[in-house]
């Protein structure tokens, strides 16, 4: 079965290297980690739940274990790259499609189209609170409306 590891986001790498050297000099069963680049703060072991826990045990920058199994179907969209075009701009209103936030829908404050992240700010939120996410996580429900700004100019002055 595989298991949801969440660590520190950034520190991916560090608990998976981690694990690897704690799991190389025992007995454990674990067949395989994996680390999504695109799904930040989570790692996936595949292994019994008693051998999971007992390799993430006291590794630093582990958050915890989210002990419901993962399908591989699941985190496969993770593992292959889309090869979709995504345009967001300030103001959309996107729905989270992946990840701890799955079915959210929020507002774009910022894209960043290298890095091919999107802050966002989820509407349903009591405390607005900014949320870096994956573009590949997102999917537009509302383009914001462009406004013809020559007519607004012209307006003005007349």
């Amino acid at each position: 079965m595989i298991f949801t590891i969440r660590t520190i986001v950034g520190r991916e790498n560090n608990v998976m290297n981690d694990i690897k050297d704690k799991i190389d000099g025992s007995n454990n069963t674990i067949k395989a980690i994996l680390h999504a680049e695109k799904l930040r703060g989570y790692l996936f072991l595949e292994g019994d739940l008693e051998e999971v826990i007992k390799a993430v045990q006291n590794v630093p920058h582990v958050k915890g274990i989210i002990r419901t199994p993962v399908k591989f179907d699941e985190i496969n969209k993770f593992l292959v790259e889309s090869e979709k075009e995504i345009k967001l701009e300030k103001g959309d209103i996107i729905e989270v499609i992946g990840g701890p936030f799955k079915r959210e829908k929020g507002t774009v404050e910022r894209f960043d189209e290298i890095k091919r992240e999107v802050d966002i700010k989820l509407l349903e939120a009591t405390i607005s609170i900014p949320i870096t996410l994956s573009a590949d996580l997102v999917t537009v429900i509302e383009k914001i409306k462009k406004e013809d700004t020559d007519d607004e100019i012209g307006n003005d002055y007349i």
